[in-house]
């Protein structure tokens, strides 16, 4: 009977990791494509080849997988456990004596599998291309402002901005820079000067202005305020509508600087302690709701035996269960932020997952030792 037993476990692992690709393929493809239109419209209308945009979108894989992992383990758990009932082998492995907590074993082997590779995902691959990302978008950003030093012609980098250079001498002298930045809606401030340069500093590159003046314009009071200025700067990373910025998000910093070196990352990110610990900390929760998702969906259709009307309610109460888990990510998502002293929070909505499944498996055992109490009280008669 062990033997019949490891083997309906393989078989269960086997079509849990078929279905599993299957969804994850789908779910992959359908969010992939979706983000792969946004890089479209945002590289290739720039000018920039076809080898950016797949080098973009083969980066931008590792977070939308992250994003799938669970609901494809949970759509694989669901199907085969509904696939299993109606062909009654779930019926017959129950018949022989075997309670629910052991046939949910090869349901928790697919979770920590998955839940492992989830791992690897939060905690290198995903921050690593992040990152990567990161360090492309700010090499475009650059390559964006070469667009503006054009000679005698009036360019619109973005909507509201106007920039114009009359000449641009051999050493890189700008010569005559006139800009107008409409905006600030009811504001419209123009900056012109006689002379200016670019320079390159780590957080992106700065037109510097020298010897000009600068008039504002208030829309509303009709109030003409000029400023005359020896040298001014401004990042011209924001005149320009492109991707990225030239700071490191919380999900692109690794997770043992998130941890150890909290402080100098919040003054860095401007982030909270709390919000910091909260990032962290999630990348080893991930993991778990993997395994919560797969068995919220073998346990709730379990739990509900076999009918002849099918397992609709089942599916959606586990569809609901799931949206309380991630209601209680909501509900402490604030007091984390607040107070970093909150953090074991985080792993709540895992803890409230595993509590579910917990009670849905005994009451899903409970019916069988009901049933062996009333046969033995009814054997002396």
């Amino acid at each position: 009977m062990g033997a019949d037993l490891a083997r309906f476990d393989r078989y269960v692992l086997s079509q849990l990791f078929v279905l599993f690709g299957f969804f994850s393929l789908v779910l992959v493809s359908v969010y992939w494509i979706n983000r792969a239109v946004i890089l479209f419209d945002r590289l290739i209308a720039d000018g920039h080849p076809a080898s950016l945009f797949l080098e973009f979108t083969a980066l931008s894989l590792p977070n939308v997988i992250r994003m799938v992992l669970p609901m494809s383990a949970f759509a694989a758990s669901v199907y085969v456990t509904n696939r299993l009932a109606s062909e009654g082998e779930l019926v017959v492995m129950q018949a022989t004596g075997y309670s629910p907590w052991r046939l949910a074993r090869p349901v928790v082997i697919f979770g920590l599998i998955v839940g492992t590779f989830m791992m690897v995902l939060t905690q290198y691959l995903v921050p690593t291309s992040l990152e990567q990302i990161r360090f492309r978008e700010n090499e475009i950003s650059g390559s964006l402002s070469s667009r503006l030093l054009r000679e005698g012609e009036f360019m619109n980098p973005t909507k509201g901005v106007t920039f114009y250079i009359r000449e641009i001498t051999p050493e890189g002298v700008l010569k005559d820079v006139f800009l107008s930045d409409r905006r600030n809606e009811g504001r419209t401030t123009t900056y012109s000067s006689v002379e200016g340069f670019l320079v390159n500093k780590p957080t992106g590159p700065k037109l510097v202005m020298v010897n000009g003046a600068t008039h504002t314009l208030n829309e509303d009071t009709r109030k003409l305020t000029k400023t005359n200025f020896t040298d001014f700067s401004c990042n011209i990373s924001s005149l320009i509508d492109g991707p990225g910025s030239f700071y490191k998000r919380l999900d692109q910093h690794p997770t043992i600087e998130l941890l150890f070196a909290t402080k100098l990352v919040s003054k860095r990110t401007s982030q909270t302690e709390g919000r910091i610990l909260e990032e962290a900390h999630s990348r080893f929760n991930q993991p778990l709701l993997c395994m919560v998702a797969a068995l919220i969906g073998f346990s709730t259709l379990l739990v509900g035996g076999f009918s002849r009307f099918g397992v609709g309610r089942q599916i959606i109460g586990a569809i609901l269960l799931l949206v309380m888990v991630k209601l209680v990510e909501s509900i402490v998502t604030d007091p984390i932020r607040a107070d970093a002293q909150l953090w074991p929070l985080v792993y709540a909505q895992s803890v409230f997952g595993f509590g579910a499944v917990f009670i849905m498996l005994y009451f899903a055992a409970r019916p069988r030792r009901l049933n062996r109490s009333q046969n033995l009280v009814e054997e002396p008669e």
